[in-house]
Order: C-alpha cells, then sequence, then structure tokens
C-alpha cells in the first residue's frame, strides 16, 4: 500500500529569509492525519536567503540529519561540534540530553536549499553526539546508497535506515522490504515512479505492507528512503 502525501499540501511558513515546507506537523503547523510515520517525525524542506539562519536554539530526545541540495550550512553547537556542510553531505546530531545548536547560511549571495530530518531515538536521555559525512556521487548514482542507520556510516540512534539514490533519466533502483517494515519514500528533486506511482518534487510516499520498491526516474532525480521498524 502506497500513500502519497502530495507537496502541494504540505504546511509552509514564509519568511524575509526564510521558506519552509514541513511534510508532517511542526511548530505552529498542525495535521491531525500528518503527525509522524513510524519513527519518522520531520521533513522539512527549507530554503535559507543569503546570511539567513536559525539562530541558537534548543533540541532534545531527537536524532537529527540534515542532508544539503544546494549552497551550505554552518552549524555550531555547544558541545564543539561545527562544520559548514555542502551538497554530498550528510550531518547527524544526537540531541539527547539536550543541545545548543546554530544554523546559518554563510554565503553573501547564494540561497541554500536543505531537508532537515528528525526521528525519535531509542531511547530518551541519550549523550549528544555530533557527525559529518561526505559521500561520493558514486555511491548513490543509480542505486540506494545506504548512508545512515544503527550500522550505516552515519549514525541513527533508532531502528531506521535512510538511504539516498541519484537517479539519471530511464535508471531504475530498488530496495526490498523486511516483513513488518514500512519506508517512507521523499523525493528531493526530479520526477519518478514508485510501483508505478507517480511522484514529483516534493512529494512523499508512505509505503506499508510492499516487499519490493521500485523507483523509476522520469527525469534526473534524487530520492531519499526510509527503512522503518
Amino acid at each position: 500500500m502506497i500513500h502519497i502525501r502530495p507537496s502541494d499540501e504540505r504546511g509552509r511558513n514564509k519568511l524575509s529569509w526564510l521558506d519552509s515546507r514541513f511534510t508532517f506537523s511542526f511548530d505552529q503547523y498542525y495535521d491531525p492525519d500528518h503527525v509522524q510515520f513510524r519513527s519518522l517525525r520531520v521533513i522539512n524542506e527549507d530554503l535559507v536567503a543569503p546570511g539567513g539562519g536559525f539562530p541558537t536554539h534548543p533540541h532534545r530526545d531527537m536524532e537529527i540529519l540534515t542532508w544539503i541540495l544546494e549552497g551550505a550550512l554552518e552549524h555550531r553547537d555547544n558541545t564543539g561540534g561545527h562544520g559548514v556542510i555542502r551538497p554530498g553531505e550528510l550531518q547527524h546530531m544526537t540531541a539527547g540530553r539536550g543541545v545548543l545548536h546554530s544554523e546559518f547560511n554563510p554565503s553573501p549571495n547564494d540561497p541554500v536549499h536543505l531537508l532537515q530530518i528528525w526521528l525519535l531515538p531509542e531511547r530518551r536521555g541519550l549523550d549528544p553526539e555530533y557527525e559529518q559525512l561526505s559521500f561520493a556521487d558514486a555511491d548513490l548514482r543509480n542505486q540506494f546508497g545506504h548512508v545512515a542507520g544503527p550500522k550505516a556510516p552515519v549514525t541513527i540512534r533508532q531502528d531506521a535506515n535512510l538511504y539516498i539514490a541519484r537517479l539519471d533519466e530511464g535508471a531504475n533502483a530498488q530496495h526490498a522490504l523486511g516483513p513488518g517494515r514500512g519506508a517512507w519514500v521523499q523525493v528531493a528533486r526530479g520526477k519518478v515512479k514508485l510501483n508505478g506511482t507517480e511522484l514529483k518534487a516534493g512529494d512523499g510516499a508512505a509505503v506499508s505492507d510492499e516487499a519490493n520498491l521500485k523507483v523509476e526516474a522520469q527525469e534526473p532525480s534524487e530520492v531519499l528512503l526510509f527503512d522503518l521498524a
């Protein structure tokens, strides 16, 4: 079963420096039909203007991933974590017992386009952690590269795995789901067919009771796939 979350039905918050789209309920946007999917709690698509950003603010008891589509984002936190994230780089933060951090677009000229992702942790009160890793295009090209999870290059402290594929037009990538597991497929850019169902940039799909997933690119596309307990 595949349930589509259309891009244009997402929540939205637009400020002078920020344009955000919310797949799930977030901040002052609440949709009782879209609060979370299994352990996946947030997928925000953010466009941050040059020089704009999120001042220091707290998080706790959440696994936070940031994936850059265009531009760069600078991160600082009170544990000493610091880095500038660029396309092809995935950042992970375990907020755990509590962390303070800020995120800013360091460019004076170019916006930054990103996905911020939150997952519920395996348990509350974890020690805060920070990591950032770059993935070569070849690791993601026309296949689902395993980028994050309990035993992946980037950690997720939850029974959840993230795969990312960059697909050329006409190419496809496949993924098998284990018994009882579900998937969330998020199209970051382009246009694809998921088991024959069309999805465009910004669309998401909740998948249950499907043993195999096949994503076929109708044009050059980038797709995130979450395999969730």
